[in-house]
């Protein structure tokens, strides 16, 4: 049977697969338009089946606060090739799963997947696109944030943001996002020292205990020296306690105390595609 164009423009903006996935679905859906949607979505199945061992290790990281700049969000979607993940398309997908998860106060990566749009969850949406694209896409990562402000950064492209609260409202400045920038750059463990899991800690010490007593230190004073080094590592892992980016001479802590006496940090989230 003869498929008109409209028909074909029709189905690829209601599933976003190419012109001749659509053509070919119609036709073998007689025209049936509801049941070329679900031909396409079926086919969306198959791909991602046949893609599953597949490794999706590009993609997109990004981050975005609400209208109050009370919360926000990371979500982060994969795929297999750069090329794609440049695609204004899959961006734009990505950011839409986005606002859904901000829009609901989604609290987690499986409420995130359960997320009905346009009458399907974000996790068939996923599967769908998979068929449309043509490469294995995962949607691995989801983290909201909420403080009395939170201040979101997206580094060019794409592949690493960082989201961070702040103790006061209505403080989305420069020198916020300065500190949200310095987190993606810094890559920090934890807020401040009294943050950093027990076992990083023990760790931390046990790897300066074994450096020192490489270097032939007495047994005896490898508890003191370690103490030393893990001083340096709350120094340079720890956000408020390292040095500011933009003016090394402050501790970050320091340069927030400059803008405001009271201003500090109350979390952060980062994500980076790279690590």
């Amino acid at each position: 049977m003869e498929i008109s164009a409209a028909d074909v423009m029709k189905l690829r903006k209601a599933t976003g697969a190419g012109m001749m996935d659509c053509k070919s679905a119609l036709a073998e859906a007689e025209g049936d338009f509801n049941r070329a949607v679900d031909i396409i979505r079926e086919k969306g199945k198959l791909v991602a089946s046949k893609r599953a061992d597949r490794e999706a290790s590009e993609g997109v990281v990004l981050a975005k606060v609400n209208a109050s700049k009370t919360s926000g969000a990371i979500v982060v979607l994969n795929c297999e090739t750069d090329f794609v993940a440049k695609n204004e398309n899959f961006v734009a997908f990505a950011e839409r799963i986005l606002d859904a998860a901000i829009a609901s106060e989604a609290a987690d990566l499986d409420a995130v997947k359960a997320l009905v749009i346009d009458g399907r969850t974000v996790e068939n949406h996923v599967i769908e696109q998979t068929g449309v694209i043509g490469e294995k896409l995962d949607l691995p990562y989801y983290k909201k944030l909420d403080a009395a402000t939170v201040v979101a950064y997206i580094h060019p492209g794409n592949k690493l943001s960082t989201l961070v609260g702040f103790n006061q409202a209505n403080v989305d400045t420069q020198a916020t996002k300065d500190v949200a920038m310095q987190v993606a750059a810094m890559n920090p463990v934890a807020v401040d020292r009294g943050d950093v899991p027990a076992e990083v800690v023990a760790k931390e010490l046990e790897i300066a205990k074994e450096k020192f007593r490489q270097e032939g230190k007495p047994e005896a004073m490898l508890d003191k020296i370690a103490q030393g080094a893990l001083e340096k590592f709350y120094k340079e892992s720890t956000l408020l306690n390292q040095a500011f980016i933009k003016e090394n001479k402050q501790t970050v802590s320091e340069f927030l105390k400059s803008q405001d006496k009271g201003l500090t940090v109350t979390g952060f989230f980062r994500y980076n595609l790279a690590d």
